[in-house]
């Protein structure tokens, strides 16, 4: 996700901007996904540590999506 948002900051133009951006949408909700299918194997603290990360990637989705939003 981070390398793509470096792509869309220095894209070549709106559009190339926008296209950058939803591949970094795509890959973060993919992210989410491979997140929700991690075994915790019952470990308290990696499961704390998965529910932050999940959280993270909601909040970077929601990000995401509103400056999508925003450049139309």
């Amino acid at each position: 996700v981070g390398a793509n948002y470096i792509e869309a900051r220095e894209a070549l133009g709106k559009k190339d901007s926008r296209m950058r951006l939803r591949i970094c949408w795509k890959e973060a909700k993919e992210s989410a996904y491979f997140m929700r299918l991690l075994d915790t194997g019952g470990t308290v603290a990696v499961e704390q540590e998965r529910t932050k990360l999940l959280c993270e990637i909601r909040e970077l989705t929601n990000i995401l999506s509103a400056i999508l939003k925003k450049s139309d």
